[in-house]
């Protein structure tokens, strides 16, 4: 065949397909995913999707399924074991319980959101309204209390997926309370959800002050209704019961009010108490974690995340042979204040099975304690400890000879 004859009749296709991609980009969409209905293009191109070769998903907690009987929904955890960076994406964030296990339908227009009790001036306001106010966008964890690792539990999203990350958009609470005005003998604020059940917590107004947020907004776009919608409030480093979802009220009050969500979380032991406020300094290895598989002896890249209730992450160890020795991780991304890090550590595998674990270090010098430390603590053996408040205990991943890793504490 004549080369240039069959390079014009290239050149008159592309140009063709050119006009007609010029004429209609949702035509040639529509061809090239045949059987696609027009609907589901509008819908690709109104929001996307990620490709259908990526399959993590968010799994109920083992001790109880979700949806349950009812159709109601329990604790559904992170799939940490898959995630890249610092950053969790909203449709993968780890959602607690609902106050009455329903998602309110909230319409923004209608929603408002009230500042009173011991104020100057009590305020009420509107969505528009508190968009129109300066705001923030800060990077903050968020924990559940019950993020527990048992020795049942086989995978890492299952003994810590009920942490997330993400970017939290909103207005200073220090902004609106002093707008109200603060009284002086004030010192805690109640604040309250929209719930069924309405959830609320006691929160010290000394914190309230510092660096809460009014957030209407996760990751970039409007927060989705498994966290809040339309507005929720983040108290950093602190616990996830305190983070407020569909946040409608904050009463300045001057003690202690035991509200709902308190009742079960606090405890007349001071030691115990001393660990159910602020999450401690924690890190937990995702890969390799258990149900993942090493295809054979040589070098890897281990890698997780690290946190701390109270600073920034100050530095992760890593033990490879089961805590009797560490070496320091680096870190793969900024250590911001109450935020996820990622760490790295180069190891090579000589293919025997050996103990993987990470300790945290936050930049106040608290150091993230073993299984062994918290038994001697409690002054009980390590195979009976059992975990108090907040457990950011040192997990262990054990990797067998044949590659396979599995949950240490079992």
């Amino acid at each position: 065949m004549n080369y240039s004859k069959r390079n014009r009749r290239g050149f008159l296709k592309n140009t063709a397909a050119l006009a007609s991609l010029a004429a209609g980009g949702a035509e040639l969409t529509k061809a090239q995913t045949p059987g696609t209905p027009a609907k589901r293009v509008d819908e690709l191109i109104a929001y996307g999707e990620r490709s259908r070769y990526v399959n993590s998903i968010r799994v109920p907690v083992s001790e109880r399924h979700s949806p349950d009987e009812f159709g109601l929904t329990f604790h559904v955890l992170t799939p940490l074991q898959d995630s890249v960076g610092i950053i969790t994406p909203s449709s993968l964030h780890y959602t607690a319980t609902h106050r009455g296990a329903i998602v309110p339908d909230i319409d923004p227009r209608e929603h408002r959101l009230m500042i009173h009790g011991m104020v100057d001036r009590p305020l009420v306001f509107t969505m528009d309204e508190l968009r129109r106010l300066p705001y923030v966008s800060r990077i903050h964890f968020i924990e559940c209390l019950g993020n527990r690792a048992r020795p049942m539990h086989k995978t890492v999203q299952e003994t810590h997926g009920l942490t997330s990350c993400a970017e939290w958009t909103g207005v200073p609470l220090s902004l609106l309370l002093k707008e109200a005005g603060v009284q002086a003998e004030a010192s805690w604020i109640v604040a309250e959800g929209a719930e069924e059940v309405k959830g609320a917590s006691s929160i010290p107004l000394a914190k309230a002050m510092d660096d809460c947020i009014v957030c209407y907004a996760q990751n970039g776009e409007p927060i989705r209704p498994q966290q809040g919608f339309p507005l929720r409030l983040m108290v950093p480093g602190f616990e996830g019961i305190y983070q407020i979802k569909y946040l409608r009220r904050i009463k300045v009050v001057d003690r202690y009010y035991m509200t709902y969500d308190d009742y079960g979380h606090i405890n007349p032991d001071a030691k115990v108490a001393a660990l159910t406020h602020q999450i401690g300094p924690k890190s937990v290895i995702t890969f390799p974690s258990g149900g993942q598989q090493l295809s054979g002896a040589g070098f890897y890249e281990i890698s997780g995340l690290a946190w701390s209730g109270a600073a920034a992450v100050g530095g992760v160890e890593v033990s490879t042979d089961g805590g009797a020795n560490w070496q320091k991780a680096e870190l793969r991304s900024p250590a911001l204040s109450m935020a996820h890090a990622r760490f790295g550590f180069h190891w090579n595998w000589d293919g025997k099975e050996c103990v993987l674990m990470s300790r945290c270090t936050d930049e106040l010098g608290t150091v993230q304690p073993t299984r062994a430390e918290i038994a001697k603590y409690w002054n009980e053996p390590v195979e009976k400890v059992r975990v108090r408040g907040a457990d950011n205990s040192v997990q262990p991943w054990r990797i067998a000879s044949d590659g396979s890793v599995h949950n240490g504490l079992s």
